[in-house]
């Protein structure tokens, strides 16, 4: 990416049973970022919006599934996901207190 914005990198987190189960045992965080982003931009991108040490960024793009609706067809769009690793004793608060 040429201009580097993190807000841009990262569209949002993913919020699912299997991400909580990753983030208590093994520190994971799930996001969801542009297909584009590269490991360096995503792992820049989390540093800098939540103030964290990353140990590993992995991705992987994810194929949108073909729907249907009567007789015509569609697909979602592609989309791509990173699992950042933080290290111990970081953490990040996904979900403000209200």
């Amino acid at each position: 990416m040429t201009h580097f914005n993190p807000y841009n990198v990262i569209v949002r987190p993913i919020l699912t049973e299997r991400s909580t189960t990753l983030k208590e045992k093994q520190n994971q965080y799930i996001f969801e970022v542009r297909p584009d982003a590269t490991k360096p931009d995503i792992r820049h991108a989390v540093e800098d919006i939540f103030k964290v040490k990353i140990i590993s960024v992995r991705t992987m793009n994810v194929m949108g599934k073909f729907r249907r609706l009567g007789k015509s067809m569609g697909k979602r769009p592609d989309w791509k996901k990173a699992i950042v690793t933080l290290q111990k004793g970081q953490k990040i608060d996904l979900v403000e207190q209200a």
